[in-house]
């Protein structure tokens, strides 16, 4: 991993690079894309501006933190450790600055529109080559628009990171409701499929007549149910954490009676992944589902939040916490302080966390989607799809590609390979 001064000359660079070719971020023109530009009066443009007063807040809660007992166990079995966390704070409140982060994320093209009474926030960075083919990429929880930013120069200029002017993208890169710059919904319904509506809505507003769509977590739910719409312009979508659980599997999961006779390797890999998530792993998941408005000290404790954020499963809370650990690959301190400070300076820990409460979809299981899918498998992902369960719950199957690297965050801890999938999966398409 580079040093945090060469991250942040790397985000220059890439954000200098990408505001030549993004100006509005609207279509380049009818003729090139099929598109109509839409009317100016419904997308405003957007900055962010943070106050000192909010960062000053921010970094004095974070040095009055109170501090718990260390745990009782020399490994993670009990959570974060005491250290790791004070390494956290010790960075945040004297080493990390906001101000990098947002000039970063203002050298892009942000917008703001209004959908079915919410402000959508996002990013819209137009590829200078003609015939780009557009695809709007959704975040999860507990990440945001900062999951994206790496790949955003690759899939827009590909002619500068080793691909061709036929691998190009137009990327459309929104903050869920309730989440980052977006507005919180003050009403009920605000649920995975409200929200494909919402981005149907978008990215007609923005002139598209034909696109694709990418998620993973949140982002592979709001993907299935925007494909499920069908809207005219969707043509295809890509998954990296695709909805391919079997009902028989799910059975056997719930049960909790050990793995069906007869799976492949592959298969069995999945069941011991999901089995061993289902009866660790998903606290965080029941709670916010549950009780959202209960997570008070989220909304009052930078660091209970960064607490609460970091320890999403036990492998991504590897890979996170290794940045204070000395590790020297995948997401930086700098990567991941920017995601917890959007979340507090927001205030967006518990409108967040009710996206849990809105939704009643079962989240590994098949929806039936019929249109294209490609599925990219990371390693360290909650469970390695195999190709078999795949192949059944996505009947149109363009690509399917197990990556030797990569969790949850795929295309914040690996971009070159999330860039290499998406330009391989939609290459059939263009």
């Amino acid at each position: 991993m580079s040093s945090i001064s060469t991250e942040i000359g790397r985000r220059k660079f890439i954000a200098t690079s990408l505001i030549g070719a993004a100006t509005l971020g609207l279509p380049r023109s009818a003729a090139a894309t099929g598109a109509t530009v839409p009317d100016s009066s419904t997308v405003r443009s957007f900055k962010i501006a943070v106050s000192e007063a909010a960062l000053a807040d921010m970094n004095q809660r974070i040095k009055a933190t109170r501090w718990p007992d260390r745990e009782t166990v020399g490994d993670t079995s009990q959570g974060l450790k005491l250290a790791t966390m004070k390494a956290v704070a010790d960075y945040w409140a004297n080493e990390y600055s906001w101000h990098k982060a947002e000039d970063y994320l203002n050298n892009l093209p942000n917008f703001v529109t209004e959908i079915d009474g919410v402000d959508i926030h996002f990013i819209h960075v137009r590829s200078k080559h003609p015939n780009a083919l557009p695809m709007i990429i959704t975040h999860g929880w507990p990440g945001s628009i900062f999951e994206q930013l790496k790949v955003i120069s690759p899939l827009t200029d590909p002619t500068r990171h080793g691909g061709t002017e036929a691998d190009a993208f137009d990327v459309v890169i929104p903050s869920l409701p309730g989440h980052g710059f977006s507005g919180r919904p003050t009403e009920l319904g605000w649920d995975p499929i409200r929200i494909a509506k919402a981005w149907s809505v978008l990215m007609e507003r923005l002139g598209y007549t034909r696109y694709v769509a990418q998620g993973g977590d949140w982002g592979n739910a709001v993907t299935e149910q925007l494909a499920l719409l069908k809207p005219a312009g969707l043509i295809a979508i890509h998954t990296n954490m695709p909805a391919t659980v079997p009902d028989y599997i799910a059975k056997a999961l719930a049960a909790g009676a050990g793995a069906p006779a007869g799976l492949s390797p592959e298969e069995l890999q999945a069941y011991n992944q999901l089995d061993y998530f289902y009866k660790n792993g998903l606290g965080y998941a029941i709670e916010m589902s549950k009780r959202p408005q209960t997570l008070y000290a989220l909304a009052d404790s930078p660091i209970g939040l960064a607490s609460w954020m970091f320890d999403h499963d036990a492998r991504s809370m590897e890979l996170i916490t290794r940045a204070f650990e000395g590790g020297q690959e995948g997401l930086s301190k700098q990567d991941l302080i920017d995601n917890v400070s959007l979340y507090w300076l927001t205030g967006t820990a518990i409108s967040s966390a009710r996206l849990y409460w809105e939704s009643k979809l079962a989240f590994f299981a098949p929806k039936g989607v019929t249109l294209p899918v490609a599925v990219s498998v990371f390693p360290d992902e909650l469970y390695t799809a195999p190709s078999s369960w795949a192949e059944r719950a996505y009947p149109n199957l363009i690509h399917y590609n197990r990556l030797d690297k990569g969790g949850h965050f795929a295309a914040w801890e690996q971009p070159a390979a999330f860039t290499s999938e998406m330009r391989t999966a939609f290459r059939s398409l263009r």
